[in-house]
């Protein structure tokens, strides 16, 4: 009887510590490197793995007591706190070979050790590693009918990078050709070779002219890869700046993965805000002038071809002339005049999260919880200054920045807003140190947010939220 719960005991803690590696994998978009070096909280890897692992190793007859009334209530408390695991094939294909190793385990190896606690360990190395290398082997073939597919279709590809901005750039172009060419993009953020492979299989229509992908990258060759695979004709590079700076270490590693967007084997024509490349790479900062930026939108004039044009839209930030001059090279370069161009900047949208003005209940909100930049945030602090009447913020700061860039944008805060609210835990100590004139409200969990806001705001308010982050950071 005993032996038979010592299996259960087993079995269980396999299947509760696959599902705490499996969920933060899954946040992380599946890489170990970054769920290891890079994860933003550390100390969940000490209460939720090392810890149980250790003891299960150290005290493995009195485990269970710790397992039912300490690891199994802790971690249910923790999964209703933070982003669910969402049940993908990739999930399920892993908690299979879960189960086929700890099976194996339970009645093969169990008697060659007499540890469970290495048995579990050995179990779970072995289920990331089987999942690992299926999923490379599946994504292999995925990306073998993505590029016939794109050989079949063959549209004119343009690839979009920068530090920031890179989403912008892809909604402002999509939105001034769309009614000229049949033209499709990726959606939302989809930035990896791994989801634009996985759009083009799934969604990219068979009769589209323009292809429209946006490229990010964590690491140098990230960029590469997909330029490659793309064999792009068009390449867009917007702002370089220190975003994503932990994983580069310095400007320099960031410029030149950047740069990675112009090594598209069949590039045509590029588009650069100020880093230069080669002769087929045109460089638009000097051409950008006289920028007016209000809670109204932005009025701005480009140079073209020796003259300056006027271009003006309801868009907010001044930093978006530079999203938008840059929409407005590539189209010209895709046979749009600029007239119809200027037309079509006139009526651009907004991009859902990024200085999105809202209008509710006589409070004005603004939406930019998708910047996630310094030099972007300063600038929509600038932007609501201006505002007459109470200004509230909604920030967790800077991710994946340094101290010395949220303090500098805790000293801001602290001139412009009325009221702070802080989300997250990450910057928390450095924001609040640096932020003394404003009121602060620090919260627990953003569960909370809209009952703080409904009570400390009222109508004629601003409330701009700045940079979102996910409840795990």
């Amino acid at each position: 009887m005993y032996e038979l719960f010592g299996l259960i005991v087993n079995f269980i803690t396999a299947y509760i510590l696959g599902f705490y590696i499996i969920t933060v994998l899954q946040w992380y978009n599946y890489k170990i490197s970054r769920i290891i070096f890079h994860f933003h909280k550390p100390l969940w890897h000490l209460l939720y793995f090392v810890i149980p692992i250790v003891t299960y190793i150290a005290a493995y007859k009195f485990f269970w007591i710790y397992l039912f009334f300490g690891l199994i209530p802790s971690l249910l408390i923790w999964q209703r706190r933070v982003k669910g695991l969402n049940v993908t094939q990739r999930v399920k294909r892993f908690f299979i070979y879960l189960g086929l190793f700890e099976t194996l385990n339970l009645v093969f190896l169990n008697k060659l050790h007499y540890n469970p606690g290495i048995g579990v360990l050995a179990v779970l190395i072995c289920a990331v590693a089987a999942s690992e290398i299926t999923e490379y082997i599946l994504f292999l073939k995925f990306k073998s009918q993505a590029k016939e597919k794109l050989s079949k279709i063959n549209p004119k590809i343009v690839a979009i990078t920068a530090s920031y901005g890179k989403t912008s750039i892809k909604n402002y172009l999509y939105q001034i050709i769309k009614d000229s060419f049949r033209v499709y993009k990726t959606p939302r953020s989809v930035n990896t070779i791994k989801g634009i492979v996985k759009d083009i299989n799934v969604d990219m229509p068979e009769n589209v002219e323009i292809y429209i992908a946006e490229a990010g990258a964590r690491e140098k060759g990230d960029i590469l890869e997909i330029v490659k695979f793309l064999e792009n004709e068009y390449s867009i590079l917007g702002k370089i700046g220190p975003q994503h700076i932990e994983y580069f270490k310095t400007l320099d590693n960031i410029k030149k993965t950047k740069l990675e967007i112009f090594q598209t084997p069949k590039l045509k024509k590029g588009f650069s805000y100020e880093v230069p490349y080669n002769e087929k790479v045109e460089v638009i900062k000097d051409k950008i002038k006289n920028i007016k930026a209000t809670l109204d939108g932005i009025k701005w004039d480009v140079e073209i071809g020796g003259r300056l044009y006027s271009f003006e839209c309801g868009i907010l930030g001044g930093f978006n002339a530079v999203n938008v001059t840059l929409a407005v090279f590539q189209a010209l370069e895709l046979g749009l005049s600029i007239e119809e161009i200027q037309n079509k900047v006139l009526k651009l949208e907004s991009v859902p999260h990024r200085l999105q003005k809202i209008e509710v209940g006589g409070k004005i909100i603004i939406d930019d919880s998708f910047n996630g930049n310094l030099e972007g945030m300063l600038e929509s602090y600038d932007l609501v200054s201006r505002y007459e009447g109470k200004k509230v913020l909604v920030t967790p700061g800077i991710v994946e920045a340094t101290e010395k860039q949220n303090i500098k944008l805790a000293k801001k805060i602290d001139q412009v807003f009325d009221l702070v609210i802080l989300t997250g835990n990450i910057n928390k100590k450095t924001l609040c140190n640096n932020i003394t004139r404003a009121d602060k409200i620090v919260l627990k969990t953003k569960k909370d947010l809209e009952k703080i806001l409904a009570e400390n705001t009222k109508a004629g308010d601003l409330i701009l939220f700045s940079n979102d982050t996910p409840e795990y950071l």
